[in-house]
Protein backbone atom coordinates (compact mmCIF):
# COMPACT_ATOMS: atom_id res chain seq x y z
CA UNK A 1 0.00 0.00 0.00
CA UNK A 2 1.28 3.33 -0.74
CA UNK A 3 2.65 5.71 1.66
CA UNK A 4 1.98 8.84 -0.11
CA UNK A 5 -0.55 10.79 2.52
CA UNK A 6 -1.66 13.50 -0.10
CA UNK A 7 -4.98 12.33 -0.32
CA UNK A 8 -5.97 12.06 3.30
CA UNK A 9 -5.06 15.56 3.88
CA UNK A 10 -6.41 16.90 0.50
CA UNK A 11 -9.39 15.62 2.38
CA UNK A 12 -9.17 17.24 5.88
CA UNK A 13 -11.40 20.44 5.40
CA UNK A 14 -9.28 22.79 7.55
CA UNK A 15 -10.12 25.27 10.08
CA UNK A 16 -7.61 28.47 9.47
CA UNK A 17 -7.57 29.47 13.00
CA UNK A 18 -5.66 32.91 12.28
CA UNK A 19 -6.54 34.68 9.01
CA UNK A 20 -7.19 38.35 7.50
CA UNK A 21 -9.81 38.88 5.07
CA UNK A 22 -9.12 39.24 1.17
CA UNK A 23 -8.84 42.57 -0.77
CA UNK A 24 -12.42 44.42 -1.04
CA UNK A 25 -11.00 46.18 -4.40
CA UNK A 26 -8.46 45.61 -6.97
CA UNK A 27 -4.56 46.27 -6.65
CA UNK A 28 -2.04 47.20 -9.06
CA UNK A 29 1.02 44.95 -9.57
CA UNK A 30 3.08 47.55 -7.64
CA UNK A 31 0.42 47.19 -4.42
CA UNK A 32 0.44 43.11 -4.78
CA UNK A 33 3.91 42.69 -4.84
CA UNK A 34 4.00 45.27 -1.37
CA UNK A 35 1.38 42.63 -0.35
CA UNK A 36 3.54 39.68 -0.90
CA UNK A 37 6.19 40.56 1.47
CA UNK A 38 6.45 41.56 4.90
CA UNK A 39 8.72 44.69 4.46
CA UNK A 40 6.60 48.22 4.91
CA UNK A 41 9.83 49.96 2.15
CA UNK A 42 8.89 50.55 -1.43
CA UNK A 43 10.59 47.45 -3.47
CA UNK A 44 13.43 48.77 -5.24
CA UNK A 45 12.90 49.33 -9.03
CA UNK A 46 15.67 46.58 -9.84
CA UNK A 47 14.13 43.81 -8.27
CA UNK A 48 10.59 42.10 -7.95
CA UNK A 49 8.91 40.29 -4.76
CA UNK A 50 7.92 37.56 -7.35
CA UNK A 51 11.78 36.66 -7.21
CA UNK A 52 10.82 35.28 -3.90
CA UNK A 53 10.20 31.85 -2.21
CA UNK A 54 6.48 33.23 -1.52
CA UNK A 55 6.53 34.77 -4.92
CA UNK A 56 7.49 31.49 -6.84
CA UNK A 57 4.90 29.47 -4.62
CA UNK A 58 2.01 31.73 -6.36
CA UNK A 59 3.38 31.06 -9.85
CA UNK A 60 4.02 27.46 -8.72
CA UNK A 61 0.33 27.19 -7.11
CA UNK A 62 -1.95 29.73 -7.82
CA UNK A 63 -0.81 30.39 -11.61
CA UNK A 64 -3.46 27.05 -12.90
CA UNK A 65 -6.15 28.36 -11.19
CA UNK A 66 -6.11 30.98 -13.46
CA UNK A 67 -6.02 28.99 -16.46
CA UNK A 68 -1.78 29.25 -16.67
CA UNK A 69 0.65 26.74 -16.86
CA UNK A 70 2.68 26.09 -13.44
CA UNK A 71 5.46 28.38 -13.07
CA UNK A 72 4.40 30.87 -15.54
CA UNK A 73 6.04 34.14 -15.49
CA UNK A 74 5.38 36.94 -13.85
CA UNK A 75 4.05 38.90 -16.55
CA UNK A 76 1.97 36.21 -17.78
CA UNK A 77 0.65 35.69 -13.90
CA UNK A 78 -0.11 39.44 -13.40
CA UNK A 79 -2.00 39.57 -17.00
CA UNK A 80 -4.35 36.61 -16.45
CA UNK A 81 -5.15 37.39 -12.98
CA UNK A 82 -5.94 41.10 -14.03
CA UNK A 83 -8.79 39.63 -16.15
CA UNK A 84 -11.06 38.74 -12.83
CA UNK A 85 -12.94 40.72 -10.62
CA UNK A 86 -11.38 41.00 -6.95
CA UNK A 87 -14.95 39.05 -5.94
CA UNK A 88 -14.33 36.12 -8.92
CA UNK A 89 -10.61 35.67 -7.16
CA UNK A 90 -11.80 35.88 -3.86
CA UNK A 91 -13.98 32.82 -4.81
CA UNK A 92 -12.22 30.98 -6.96
CA UNK A 93 -8.76 30.64 -4.46
CA UNK A 94 -10.57 30.85 -1.08
CA UNK A 95 -13.04 28.19 -2.45
CA UNK A 96 -10.51 26.06 -3.34
CA UNK A 97 -8.60 26.02 -0.19
CA UNK A 98 -10.50 23.23 0.97
CA UNK A 99 -11.28 25.31 4.22
CA UNK A 100 -14.14 24.51 6.59
CA UNK A 101 -13.79 27.11 9.18
CA UNK A 102 -12.01 31.13 9.23
CA UNK A 103 -11.61 32.39 12.16
CA UNK A 104 -10.89 36.07 10.62
CA UNK A 105 -9.27 38.84 12.68
CA UNK A 106 -10.24 42.50 11.33
CA UNK A 107 -8.22 45.00 13.25
CA UNK A 108 -5.29 46.03 10.84
CA UNK A 109 -6.72 48.03 8.11
CA UNK A 110 -10.16 46.84 8.20
CA UNK A 111 -11.54 49.02 5.79
CA UNK A 112 -9.45 47.32 2.95
CA UNK A 113 -10.63 43.79 3.29
CA UNK A 114 -13.89 42.07 3.83
CA UNK A 115 -15.05 41.67 6.56
CA UNK A 116 -16.67 38.26 8.46
CA UNK A 117 -19.89 39.33 6.77
CA UNK A 118 -18.38 39.76 3.38
CA UNK A 119 -16.24 36.71 3.46
CA UNK A 120 -19.65 34.54 4.20
CA UNK A 121 -20.87 35.67 1.16
CA UNK A 122 -18.10 34.03 -1.24
CA UNK A 123 -17.28 30.86 0.94
CA UNK A 124 -19.22 28.12 1.55
CA UNK A 125 -17.86 27.21 4.92
CA UNK A 126 -18.24 29.01 8.39
CA UNK A 127 -17.04 32.12 9.15
CA UNK A 128 -16.38 33.76 13.31
CA UNK A 129 -14.08 36.54 14.52
CA UNK A 130 -11.31 37.12 16.39
CA UNK A 131 -11.06 40.73 18.35
CA UNK A 132 -7.79 42.38 18.69
CA UNK A 133 -7.43 43.99 21.87
CA UNK A 134 -5.42 47.27 20.70
CA UNK A 135 -8.10 48.09 18.00
CA UNK A 136 -10.97 47.99 20.57
CA UNK A 137 -8.69 50.62 23.29
CA UNK A 138 -8.33 52.82 20.48
CA UNK A 139 -11.92 52.68 19.23
CA UNK A 140 -12.91 54.29 23.02
CA UNK A 141 -10.28 56.27 23.49
CA UNK A 142 -11.70 59.37 21.79
CA UNK A 143 -13.49 61.47 24.22
CA UNK A 144 -12.60 59.13 27.18
CA UNK A 145 -10.96 60.25 30.29
CA UNK A 146 -8.27 58.63 32.45
CA UNK A 147 -10.49 58.01 34.70
CA UNK A 148 -12.94 56.26 32.71
CA UNK A 149 -11.08 54.64 29.67
CA UNK A 150 -10.69 50.74 31.35
CA UNK A 151 -14.45 50.65 31.51
CA UNK A 152 -15.42 51.77 28.31
CA UNK A 153 -12.72 49.18 27.43
CA UNK A 154 -14.32 46.86 29.46
CA UNK A 155 -18.03 47.61 27.95
CA UNK A 156 -16.67 47.78 24.44
CA UNK A 157 -14.65 44.26 24.64
CA UNK A 158 -17.86 42.98 26.18
CA UNK A 159 -20.01 43.98 23.06
CA UNK A 160 -17.40 42.55 20.67
CA UNK A 161 -16.26 39.61 22.44
CA UNK A 162 -19.89 38.41 22.67
CA UNK A 163 -19.95 37.35 19.11
CA UNK A 164 -16.47 36.55 18.89
CA UNK A 165 -14.50 33.44 19.70
CA UNK A 166 -11.11 34.39 20.63
CA UNK A 167 -9.14 37.44 21.04
CA UNK A 168 -5.43 38.73 19.74
CA UNK A 169 -2.75 41.31 20.63
CA UNK A 170 0.03 42.49 18.78
CA UNK A 171 1.56 43.45 22.16
CA UNK A 172 4.71 42.05 20.20
CA UNK A 173 4.60 44.73 17.68
CA UNK A 174 3.32 47.48 19.83
CA UNK A 175 6.27 46.79 22.71
CA UNK A 176 7.32 43.77 22.74
CA UNK A 177 7.60 40.52 25.06
CA UNK A 178 10.29 41.65 27.81
CA UNK A 179 7.51 43.44 29.37
CA UNK A 180 6.60 42.89 33.58
CA UNK A 181 4.37 40.20 33.87
CA UNK A 182 2.72 41.25 36.64
CA UNK A 183 -0.58 43.07 35.99
CA UNK A 184 -0.46 46.52 36.47
CA UNK A 185 -2.16 49.09 39.31
CA UNK A 186 -4.88 50.83 39.10
CA UNK A 187 -2.28 53.82 39.71
CA UNK A 188 -0.37 53.08 36.98
CA UNK A 189 -3.58 52.56 34.74
CA UNK A 190 -4.83 55.98 35.53
CA UNK A 191 -0.89 57.82 34.91
CA UNK A 192 -0.52 55.61 31.60
CA UNK A 193 -3.79 56.64 30.48
CA UNK A 194 -3.64 60.48 31.37
CA UNK A 195 -0.76 60.55 29.72
CA UNK A 196 -1.86 58.93 26.49
CA UNK A 197 -4.97 60.62 26.04
CA UNK A 198 -3.18 63.87 26.76
CA UNK A 199 -0.64 63.07 23.94
CA UNK A 200 -3.13 64.53 20.68
CA UNK A 201 -2.72 60.47 19.07
CA UNK A 202 -4.79 57.85 20.22
CA UNK A 203 -4.85 55.93 17.24
CA UNK A 204 -2.00 54.03 18.39
CA UNK A 205 -1.33 52.27 21.97
CA UNK A 206 2.29 51.47 22.55
CA UNK A 207 1.94 52.53 26.04
CA UNK A 208 3.60 49.19 28.23
CA UNK A 209 1.25 49.76 31.47
CA UNK A 210 -1.78 50.25 28.64
CA UNK A 211 -0.75 46.73 26.68
CA UNK A 212 0.02 45.05 29.80
CA UNK A 213 -3.91 45.99 31.23
CA UNK A 214 -5.34 44.73 27.59
CA UNK A 215 -3.31 41.24 27.95
CA UNK A 216 -5.11 41.09 31.64
CA UNK A 217 -8.64 41.89 30.62
CA UNK A 218 -8.50 39.75 27.69
CA UNK A 219 -7.45 36.75 29.90
CA UNK A 220 -10.28 37.49 32.27
CA UNK A 221 -12.50 37.19 29.50
CA UNK A 222 -11.59 33.58 29.64
CA UNK A 223 -11.76 33.54 25.45
CA UNK A 224 -8.23 32.06 23.69
CA UNK A 225 -5.57 34.52 23.30
CA UNK A 226 -3.72 35.02 20.61
CA UNK A 227 -0.08 36.39 20.26
CA UNK A 228 1.26 37.55 17.63
CA UNK A 229 5.18 36.04 18.17
CA UNK A 230 8.04 36.34 15.79
CA UNK A 231 8.61 37.20 12.49
CA UNK A 232 6.40 40.16 11.08
CA UNK A 233 6.95 43.74 9.40
CA UNK A 234 9.67 45.83 10.67
CA UNK A 235 7.24 47.73 13.30
CA UNK A 236 8.52 44.32 15.15
CA UNK A 237 11.58 44.17 17.51
CA UNK A 238 12.36 40.65 16.38
CA UNK A 239 14.70 39.95 19.50
CA UNK A 240 12.28 40.88 21.27
CA UNK A 241 9.63 38.66 19.98
CA UNK A 242 10.54 35.19 20.99
CA UNK A 243 8.20 33.92 22.93
CA UNK A 244 10.41 32.59 25.64
CA UNK A 245 10.08 36.06 26.92
CA UNK A 246 6.38 35.48 28.08
CA UNK A 247 7.54 32.46 30.83
CA UNK A 248 6.78 34.51 33.06
CA UNK A 249 3.75 35.96 31.99
CA UNK A 250 2.47 32.57 31.13
CA UNK A 251 3.14 30.96 34.71
CA UNK A 252 1.52 34.14 35.99
CA UNK A 253 -1.83 32.79 34.17
CA UNK A 254 -1.38 29.32 34.26
CA UNK A 255 -4.35 28.97 36.45
CA UNK A 256 -6.54 31.32 35.10
CA UNK A 257 -8.31 29.10 32.71
CA UNK A 258 -7.29 31.21 29.51
CA UNK A 259 -5.71 29.24 26.24
CA UNK A 260 -2.37 30.89 24.26
CA UNK A 261 -2.01 30.54 20.82
CA UNK A 262 1.23 31.46 19.66
CA UNK A 263 1.40 32.89 16.03
CA UNK A 264 3.76 32.19 13.83
CA UNK A 265 6.63 32.16 15.69
CA UNK A 266 9.60 32.12 13.03
CA UNK A 267 12.18 32.05 13.80
CA UNK A 268 11.52 31.07 17.03
CA UNK A 269 9.13 27.91 16.44
CA UNK A 270 11.55 25.86 17.98
CA UNK A 271 10.86 27.91 21.09
CA UNK A 272 7.14 27.91 20.94
CA UNK A 273 7.45 24.28 20.91
CA UNK A 274 8.89 24.00 24.04
CA UNK A 275 6.09 26.62 25.70
CA UNK A 276 3.52 24.40 24.31
CA UNK A 277 5.02 21.22 25.26
CA UNK A 278 5.80 22.94 29.31
CA UNK A 279 2.83 24.26 29.64
CA UNK A 280 -0.77 23.00 29.09
CA UNK A 281 -2.81 26.53 28.38
CA UNK A 282 0.19 26.91 25.29
CA UNK A 283 -0.50 26.51 21.39
CA UNK A 284 1.41 27.33 18.29
CA UNK A 285 0.95 28.03 14.78
CA UNK A 286 3.98 28.29 12.14
CA UNK A 287 1.23 30.13 9.62
CA UNK A 288 2.60 33.42 8.52
CA UNK A 289 6.03 31.47 8.09
CA UNK A 290 4.44 28.58 6.01
CA UNK A 291 3.78 31.25 3.41
CA UNK A 292 6.82 33.29 3.34
CA UNK A 293 8.80 29.92 2.86
CA UNK A 294 7.45 28.40 0.27
CA UNK A 295 9.35 25.62 -1.00
CA UNK A 296 10.98 25.15 2.34
CA UNK A 297 7.93 25.62 4.00
CA UNK A 298 8.27 21.73 4.84
CA UNK A 299 11.15 22.39 6.80
CA UNK A 300 9.16 24.63 9.34
CA UNK A 301 6.37 22.65 9.40
CA UNK A 302 8.47 19.67 10.17
CA UNK A 303 11.06 21.51 12.87
CA UNK A 304 7.07 22.59 14.53
CA UNK A 305 6.37 18.94 14.83
CA UNK A 306 9.70 18.40 17.10
CA UNK A 307 9.03 18.97 20.85
CA UNK A 308 5.23 19.85 20.81
CA UNK A 309 2.52 17.87 21.63
CA UNK A 310 0.79 17.22 18.49
CA UNK A 311 -3.10 18.30 20.40
CA UNK A 312 -1.48 21.86 20.73
CA UNK A 313 -0.44 22.69 17.02
CA UNK A 314 -2.83 24.34 14.97
CA UNK A 315 -3.24 25.67 10.93
CA UNK A 316 -3.06 28.92 10.35
CA UNK A 317 -2.50 30.93 6.77
CA UNK A 318 -2.53 34.28 8.75
CA UNK A 319 -3.46 35.59 4.80
CA UNK A 320 -3.94 39.29 4.45
CA UNK A 321 -5.02 40.91 1.10
CA UNK A 322 -4.34 38.50 -1.84
CA UNK A 323 -6.78 35.70 -1.86
CA UNK A 324 -3.79 33.88 -3.30
CA UNK A 325 -2.44 34.02 0.34
CA UNK A 326 -5.58 32.14 1.63
CA UNK A 327 -5.40 29.54 -1.16
CA UNK A 328 -1.64 28.78 -1.01
CA UNK A 329 -1.28 29.01 3.03
CA UNK A 330 -3.73 25.48 2.40
CA UNK A 331 -1.73 24.29 -0.04
CA UNK A 332 1.54 24.43 1.42
CA UNK A 333 0.89 22.73 4.77
CA UNK A 334 -1.12 20.20 3.09
CA UNK A 335 2.09 19.79 0.76
CA UNK A 336 4.62 20.21 3.72
CA UNK A 337 2.90 18.22 6.52
CA UNK A 338 2.44 15.40 4.04
CA UNK A 339 6.00 15.30 3.34
CA UNK A 340 7.12 15.07 6.78
CA UNK A 341 4.62 12.72 7.43
CA UNK A 342 5.96 10.80 4.48
CA UNK A 343 8.84 10.48 5.23
CA UNK A 344 8.13 8.99 9.02
CA UNK A 345 5.91 6.82 7.81
CA UNK A 346 8.27 5.08 5.29
CA UNK A 347 10.97 4.94 7.75
CA UNK A 348 8.58 2.91 10.03
CA UNK A 349 8.98 5.42 12.61
CA UNK A 350 5.10 6.38 12.26
CA UNK A 351 2.13 3.98 11.75
CA UNK A 352 0.17 5.60 8.42
CA UNK A 353 -3.33 5.16 10.78
CA UNK A 354 -1.32 7.73 12.98
CA UNK A 355 -0.04 10.12 10.58
CA UNK A 356 -3.39 10.42 9.04
CA UNK A 357 -4.83 11.16 12.59
CA UNK A 358 -2.70 13.62 13.68
CA UNK A 359 -2.86 15.56 10.73
CA UNK A 360 -6.72 15.73 11.17
CA UNK A 361 -5.79 17.04 14.83
CA UNK A 362 -3.81 20.05 13.45
CA UNK A 363 -5.43 20.76 10.14
CA UNK A 364 -8.95 21.45 12.16
CA UNK A 365 -9.73 19.34 15.41
CA UNK A 366 -7.24 21.23 17.30
CA UNK A 367 -9.03 24.60 16.88
CA UNK A 368 -12.46 22.95 17.21
CA UNK A 369 -11.48 22.21 20.82
CA UNK A 370 -9.63 25.07 21.60
CA UNK A 371 -12.15 27.68 20.31
CA UNK A 372 -15.01 25.41 20.76
CA UNK A 373 -16.20 26.01 16.95
CA UNK A 374 -19.47 24.11 15.68
CA UNK A 375 -19.01 23.53 11.73
CA UNK A 376 -22.57 22.79 11.67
Amino acid sequence: MSTDLSADLDAIALVDHHVHGPLRGSVTRAGFESFITESDRPVPPWMTQFDSQLGIAIRRHCAPLLGLPVHAPAEDYWAARAEFSPDELTRRFLGASGTGHWLVETGFRGSEILDPAGIRQHVDGRVDEIVRLETVLESVAPGATAGGLVDAFRDELASQAAGAVGLKSIVAYRYGFDFDPDPPSDTEIHRAAGAWLSSGDVTRVDDPVLLRMLLWEGVRTGLPLQLHAGYGDPDVELHRCDPLLLTRWLKAIEGSGTDVLLLHCYPFHRNAGYLAQAFAHVYLDVGLAINYTGARSSAVIAESMELAPFAKILYSSDAWGPPELHYLGAVLWRRGTAAALNAWVEEGEWSRADAVRVAAMIGGDNARRVYRLRDD
